[in-house]
């Protein structure tokens, strides 16, 4: 008998848009033979599967949905919500709290690596590299000029809580920044991160642990067209070039996958996670974890993954849902 998916997109933040490019392409992955896949739109309080034109509420108290009279439960849910509530952990503690196997990180570590500034805190001990920065939450008055003499010009000022680069600015004098604070809080309204710019090489790591064994794709050098690699570089065509496997060194490349993993195991992390790191005189230094990273035909995680031939996008999946709901079933 075929497993009931729910495949869940959208989400509260401008990353929907993404989102529901995400879900399209995992839908095409999913395996037809073993699952009936249930699309399944989230936006604020309104769960919704539209099936032949009919739009059907979810009823969250048992996470089902009714069609043609028959109620369906799903065996496992996989997110593809990016920013909340499908990546800070609400989302999580909710199919906790019903017992629903799904395939991203847990509550804990989706919450903690959702706030940048609260993640690199968390991850000190390890001895990593960061980039200068200062946590600023909304009302708390700023020096402009001090703000920007200590972290140096240009700076970054991005939310605290958000991804995709919505909400994220370049400045290169004091003056534009109460503008790019502005911006950063319409996207998260509460906390906004001001971070020191890196000169060097911008690469990402993607993971995921199958079996009990943390597997690392084969990292991706990014070479933005853009001041960085902001939304337009991400989702445009021909406004960054995307290079796998990185033109970085045999032992830089080890070094990533070494670190990479330990911050993997040290977050507890499961199913599939991207880190994202720059390189400046052959160090590393750790920008964020992105624990349900794009999966659109633009994103970099399944390039990495035909890159690495290792299996393909449709037997990752499998094996994440089987491994999900092996984990709920062995509580």
């Amino acid at each position: 008998m075929k497993k009931n998916i729910a495949l869940l997109l959208g989400g509260d933040s401008a990353e929907a848009v993404i989102s529901e490019q995400s879900a399209s392409q995992v839908l095409q992955h999913l395996d037809v033979a073993l699952y009936e896949v249930y699309p399944i739109t989230i936006k604020g309080t309104s769960w919704t599967y539209t099936c032949n034109d009919t739009t059907i509420d979810v009823d969250k108290s048992d996470f089902s949905v009714t069609v043609a009279g028959r109620r369906i439960h799903f065996d496992c849910a996989v997110p593809v919500i990016h920013g909340t509530p499908g990546e800070d952990g609400r989302l999580q503690a909710y199919f906790e709290l019903m017992h629903v196997p799904y395939t991203t990180c847990g509550v804990l570590a989706s919450s903690l690596t959702f706030n940048k500034h609260a993640c690199k805190t968390y991850l000190n001990s390890l001895g990593i590299l960061f980039p200068k920065g200062k946590l600023i939450r909304k009302g708390e008055k700023v020096d402009a000029t001090e703000l920007c003499a200590i972290l140096g010009l240009p700076c970054f000022i991005k939310p605290n809580n958000g991804g995709s680069s919505f909400g994220v600015t370049k400045i290169k004098s004091s003056n534009e920044l109460a503008p790019a604070l502005e911006a950063a809080f319409a996207e998260d309204a509460y906390e906004v991160l001001v971070e020191e710019f890196i000169e060097g090489t911008e690469i990402t790591c993607g993971l995921v642990k199958l079996d009990g064994q943390v597997i690392v794709f084969p990292i991706t050098e990014i070479v933005s067209k853009k001041e960085f690699f902001d939304v337009e570089a991400k989702y445009e065509a021909g406004m960054s070039d995307e290079i796998t496997p990185a033109r970085i060194s045999e032992s830089l490349c080890a070094d990533c996958e070494t670190l990479s993993i330990a911050i993997y195991k040290y977050l507890d992390c499961r199913g599939i996670v991207r880190i994202d790191y720059i390189i400046r005189d052959g160090r590393l230094y750790f920008l964020e974890v992105n624990t349900v990273p794009g999966m659109s035909a633009a994103s970099i995680i399944p390039k990495q993954v035909n890159v690495m031939g290792l299996l393909s996008i449709k037997d990752l999946y499998t094996n994440l849902i089987d491994e999900a709901i092996e984990r709920v079933g062995e509580r």
